[in-house]
């Protein structure tokens, strides 16, 4: 059975162990690095990629040199990557995740500029056509920005499942994981249920991230009618601050990644890691946390090493 098979084309009746997580309280700080790094080199489903070095945004075109670079890094811990955007260089994302033997979620970034939408719709045609892309994602928390009608981006969906039409290329859409709930049309018109969860922002403290992450995900299920789902983004920032009872820090971010990896390892959930590199641009609308989540640091060196 190949990789594809069991991950992405599984449907089951999502008979979840909820498992309990690490009480930090009884590891040292060292015990807690040591385990943090064999969870990290045991290696895991997925990671969404992070583009750009300090100096750099989106808008700016990326080198095919430099995506390679950052791949070679990720590749020895993950068997795919999740890109955001077909175009500015991020098209050579999935290339060069093929190249090294990588599985693919590839992202076509929405928005309200028709014009960009669409250069990344055709770009993810295109890159799927030429046997790139493994999922489609069509459009990211689209509605949540409400940068979008429900109606304009179902008109989107279609158009790319038609596109790829007996390419056995699942189809889907990345929001986070009420949206689903909000809205069954998405769900009826998609072949897979992108879902993000995040309990850091909705104020959860650290101590009850695991649990309330379980509730998200099993919302998602209740939402998908059989239809299988992909945690695409969660993750826990390692400095910047908080968010209500959400708290950033080393000791939270290590806490969170143990615990979603063991978790999802146990469901055998697929999941994309947020994320692999810190961006200094994201200070915008998350404030200073924004530029953390990485699980390397912005210099591309892995965190919490000694």
């Amino acid at each position: 059975m190949s990789y594809r098979e069991e991950s992405y084309h599984k449907y089951t009746s999502y008979s979840q162990i909820t498992t309990k997580g690490l009480d930090q309280s009884k590891f040292s700080s060292e015990e807690l690095r040591n385990k943090w790094l064999k969870t990290i080199n045991d290696g895991f489903h997925g990671i969404c990629f992070s583009m750009y070095e300090d100096g750099q945004e989106p808008g700016d075109d990326i080198s095919y040199d430099q995506v390679e670079r950052r791949i070679k890094i990720l590749n020895p811990y993950v068997k795919a990557i999740r890109s955001f955007s077909c175009i500015e260089g991020n098209e050579y994302i999935p290339v060069v995740a093929k190249k090294h033997g990588l599985k693919t979620l590839v992202g076509a970034w929405l928005s309200d500029d028709k014009e960009d939408n669409e250069k990344e719709i055709e770009g993810l045609i295109s890159l799927a056509k030429d046997g790139y892309v493994d999922v489609a994602a069509v459009g990211n928390e689209v509605l949540y920005r409400n940068d979008l009608t429900k109606e304009e981006l179902l008109g989107y969906i279609k158009r790319v499942k038609d596109a790829l039409k007996g390419l056995d290329i699942p189809v889907g859409y990345v929001d986070a994981y009420y949206e689903f709930s909000r809205h069954p049309e998405i769900v009826e018109n998609t072949d897979i249920l992108l879902a993000n969860l995040y309990p850091f922002w909705e104020g959860c403290p650290i101590e009850y991230a695991l649990g309330h992450m379980q509730a998200m995900y099993g919302q998602v299920v209740d939402a998908a009618q059989g239809k299988p789902i992909i945690v695409t983004e969660t993750g826990w920032p390692s400095e910047g601050g908080g968010y209500q009872g959400a708290i950033s820090g080393e000791t939270a971010a290590m806490k969170y990644f143990i615990d979603t990896i063991e978790w999802t390892k146990t469901n055998d959930i697929p999941i994309f890691y947020f994320s692999s590199f810190d961006e200094s641009w994201k200070t915008g609308d998350e404030g200073d946390v924004g530029a953390y989540w990485g699980l390397w640091d912005k210099n591309e060196q892995l965190k919490f090493k000694y």
